[in-house]
């Protein structure tokens, strides 16, 4: 469904690899999108192929969980890497690498948020 371009404001957080709402085909780039960010096996359900709606409600919850993982991750390695032996320098520089992949997750958070109320604008379109 086409939406009015005049009607849509883009969230600073809108991924670049998704058209703009209201453009040629910017849904199926949404979807093409989102399936990324989702296990392979649920991106092929016909459901979500049918629904990009839904495929978005998936990513959230994925990130969300993805998110709490690389938190927990964060959380517990100055405790639990030196335990396996690991050199001090490894595990500060993996500490610093959970700590970059929860702000980038965050961003995505943010990103499947913007693109989720875009497409459910859409849906609600006469």
């Amino acid at each position: 469904m086409i939406m009015p371009l005049t009607s849509t404001r883009i969230s600073p957080d809108w991924p670049c690899q998704v058209k703009t709402p209201g453009s040629y085909d910017w849904e199926r780039s949404a979807a093409k999108w989102l399936r990324e960010l989702v296990p392979a096996r649920y991106a092929g359900y016909p459901v979500f192929i049918r629904q990009p709606v839904l495929l978005a409600r998936h990513a959230q919850i994925q990130v969300q969980q993805e998110i709490r993982v690389a938190r927990t991750a964060l959380q517990t390695a100055r405790a639990d890497l030196p335990g396996l032996g690991l050199h001090e320098g490894v595990i500060e520089h993996t500490i610093k690498l959970y700590a970059a992949e929860v702000m980038q997750l965050q961003h995505i958070a943010r990103s499947v948020r913007a693109v989720t109320q875009a497409l459910v604008e859409a849906n609600r379109q006469p």
